[in-house]
């Protein structure tokens, strides 16, 4: 289900011109509404459920519902983001809670790099880049003669 705002948690991050929804959202599918000053999904049918405004959320204002595959009872799942994990609450319709910790990503924001292994090899090769040459790269096929 897509992420929805709770407005009387939502306090529009105090009144900037950015929310930390609007930021972390890689849709760009949050917005704020300048008049009651609250963040909103503006396109529900849009939304990939990343949890992304979730986690980032300072006032925990934004919930998404979890697909019976997920969570198979049915239930609202809130995270809390720690500084060296994140605290998954999922709260089940029959009141039954359950609480997971994961750790955060290591990497610093902005190191990542997902070509690092790449470096040295040779990219028009016809290998995959998963591949290693055993001394010799492997044959071409033969063109198809008519």
């Amino acid at each position: 289900m897509p992420s929805y705002v709770i407005a009387e948690k939502c306090d529009g991050c105090k009144g900037g011109d950015k929310t930390a929804c609007m930021y972390i959202c890689p849709n760009d599918l949050m917005v704020l509404d300048t008049n009651a000053m609250k963040a909103y999904n503006q396109e529900p049918d849009q939304c990939w459920e990343c949890f992304s405004c979730v986690k980032i959320c300072p006032t925990q204002a934004i919930e998404v519902r979890g697909y019976s595959d997920f969570v198979p009872l049915g239930s609202s799942v809130m995270p809390m983001l720690g500084s060296e994990d994140v605290m998954w609450t999922c709260k089940f319709r029959n009141g039954l809670i359950k609480r997971f910790k994961f750790p955060v990503r290591t990497t610093p924001e902005g190191a990542a790099n997902a070509y690092e292994s790449l470096k040295g090899k040779d990219l028009n090769s016809e290998l995959l880049s998963t591949e290693e040459a055993e001394g010799r790269a492997l044959p071409r096929p033969k063109a198809l003669v008519k």
